[in-house]
């Protein structure tokens, strides 16, 4: 695995790691951290399941979905194409969730799956394809 590869899947990692904790002020951005910033777009994604995904609709005290848990990220090859239109970082992630019950027993589980790119400093998000939500590998 070449060293660029190598390092990227310890800051992912690093990453992951840090969703379990409980979510810190946003840190200023880091100009040698390519993945600097995501943080905030996945919490974003987080709360674009909450309003639309189908089993998250039911509301119980203005919540449809709880137990959300990042399951993985990893770091995706940036094609020349991408590089040429300034795309610097690539991740593909999954997330599980699952329904609010009014007697506080386990709902319906979901998931979701997404890719997030940076160019110009910026990410974005788009969805992916269902991937393995341990590994991040594609089905």
């Amino acid at each position: 695995m070449p060293a660029y590869r190598s390092l990227a899947v310890l800051a992912v990692a690093a990453f992951a790691l840090s969703a379990c904790s409980k979510p810190a002020a946003p840190a200023a951005s880091n100009p040698n951290d390519p993945y600097s910033g995501l943080e905030p777009e996945v919490l974003a994604w987080r709360t674009s399941i909450e309003a639309d995904h189908p089993i998250c609709k039911e509301k119980v005290k203005g919540k449809g979905c709880e137990a959300f848990e990042v399951t993985c990220k990893a770091a995706q090859e940036i094609t020349p194409d991408e590089t040429k239109a300034g795309v610097t970082a690539k991740i593909v992630a999954a997330m599980t969730f699952s329904a609010k019950t009014a007697d506080g027993s386990q709902g319906k589980s979901g998931s979701a799956f997404a890719y997030f790119s940076k160019a110009g400093g910026k990410w974005a998000r788009a969805e992916a394809k269902p991937v393995n939500p341990s590994s991040c590998a594609p089905l």
